[in-house]
């Protein structure tokens, strides 16, 4: 951490209750701890409480405790390594796995202290009462999670597509109708080109649903903001933390539009992989393909 970050607990520590002091030395002791742990684990371990923990936070200076965490992960990210914030160039392989794991774990744990049931009922809501859902990304990852959440949709029988072209885009836009949903996905939320094509598909009155990072220009232009904020990362604009907390609410959005769907969709999905196990080529039973024997005509010779 940062000398400045330091002579501010320092500070606090000098003027605190004994509760805040115990929580301080904590961060201090193992800031990475406590920036992968729940402050109910944190509260636990200081044995004090969480409004204690939030107490503490406001004397450092913020106003909450996701403001807190989103600070302390950019100060852990300085000493990191240049693939991970939470890894040091001289950890072994054991460390690694450790603490990547532990951070993968430390992200779903955020969506689920940040998503807002609301919005992610609202959301799924919208997708099912629906003519179609246009699902747009932009970058290599949000196309991914674009074309992911099409397959899903589709899976389930509703009428999607993904949209990966800034110009095709736009056709989308403005060919969706008021009955349509449009669904933007990409973390930063500031793409021009899909910001453009979000304005006409809202000019056609399309419902529009943004999964980004709150405050971003794309929240502001939604009518539903499915808002997930992760940490920097120290290298990327958008790292794999921001992928896991994407991949995550459309998890939850995809179990929600099933449930809306009911027995159709359960329906749907039995028969989907019952084709698959049965017919399809990555099935278990496939035949064997022995390219060792010669093919034969019809009059038993090699051909």
């Amino acid at each position: 951490m940062t000398p400045r970050f330091l002579e501010k607990i320092a500070e606090t520590m000098d003027r605190a209750p004994t509760a805040r002091r115990a929580v301080l030395a904590l961060i201090l002791e193992d800031p990475q701890r406590v920036l992968d742990e729940t402050f109910e684990t944190l509260a636990q371990r200081a044995n004090s409480s969480v409004p204690t923990i939030m107490r503490t936070c406001r004397d450092l200076g913020y106003p909450g405790l996701r403001e807190f965490k989103l600070a302390l992960a950019q100060e852990l990210a300085v000493g990191g390594s240049p693939l991970n914030r939470r890894v040091r160039i001289d950890d072994n392989t054991q460390q690694v796995i450790d603490k990547v794991t532990r951070g993968a774990a430390a992200v779903i744990s955020g969506v689920q202290a940040q998503l807002d049931a609301q919005a992610v009922q609202a959301a799924a809501d919208a997708i099912v009462q629906g003519s179609r859902v246009d699902c747009y990304g932009v970058g290599v990852t949000s196309n991914f999670m674009a074309s992911d959440l099409q397959a899903r949709l589709y899976r389930l029988g509703l009428a999607s597509n993904a949209y990966l072209d800034p110009h095709l885009q736009l056709i989308s836009a403005a060919t969706i109708g008021p009955r349509g949903v449009v669904m933007a996905i990409t973390y930063v939320g500031g793409m021009p080109s899909l910001l453009e094509a979000v304005d006409v598909a809202r000019s056609q009155g399309a419902t529009i649903i943004g999964l980004t990072q709150p405050g971003s220009p794309l929240a502001a232009m939604s009518d539903i903001v499915l808002s997930v904020e992760v940490a920097p990362d120290p290298v990327m604009p958008v790292g794999p933390e921001a992928y896991l907390a994407h991949l995550t609410v459309i998890e939850i959005l995809t179990v929600l539009v099933a449930q809306r769907l009911g027995d159709k969709a359960v329906h749907r999905l039995s028969n989907i992989q019952h084709t698959l196990e049965t017919r399809g080529v990555d099935m278990h039973q496939h035949p064997r393909l022995d390219w060792g024997k010669a093919a034969k005509g019809t009059d038993g010779k090699a051909s």
